[in-house]
């Protein structure tokens, strides 16, 4: 028997929230989506946290007080939160921001998307296991360019 995965999603967005919720619930049931609504609120839960880390945390850029960057920098300095993949689950989709995402330890990329639909797509390539053997993924809806410049494009 699999183990339901674990999401830890960090947006200081309400509707998000259930918009992730919603998209996880169509894909598993049994998927279970831990919620914070900004970067310290998270730092805490996480360095607290008892039993089964997650499986992914899901990292909102524009953030009150603490920003998503500052985040990621702190998360992959925690021994014990360092190797729990990052996304960047952000409504940008500009180049520079993503290669400094990827250079500070992101290990995927997905532009917040306006159907379900897609954003269901996003997270069932996430889950799949090839995704992790390539160093960075990004998932862009509908941008040919990003698609090209970044040879681990996925949609």
């Amino acid at each position: 028997m699999n183990k339901s995965k674990i999401f830890f999603l960090v947006d200081d967005d309400a509707d998000d929230h259930e918009f992730f919720k919603d998209a996880l619930k169509e894909i598993d049931p049994a998927i279970i989506c831990i919620t914070s609504f900004d970067c310290e609120e998270a730092l805490k839960k996480l360095s607290t946290w008892i039993g089964l880390k997650p499986d992914f945390i899901i990292l909102d850029l524009n953030l009150p007080r603490m920003n998503g960057k500052k985040c990621l920098i702190e998360l992959k300095k925690d021994i014990t939160l360092c190797k729990i993949p990052v996304v960047i689950y952000s409504t940008t989709s500009e180049k520079k921001i993503i290669d400094e995402m990827k250079a500070l330890g992101a290990a995927y990329f997905i532009s917040k998307p306006n159907k379900l639909s897609l954003l269901c797509d996003s997270l069932k390539t996430l889950l799949s296991d090839d995704w992790s053997n390539k160093p960075f993924v990004v998932n862009v809806n509908d941008d040919s360019q990003l698609q090209s410049e970044h040879p681990g494009f996925s949609n």
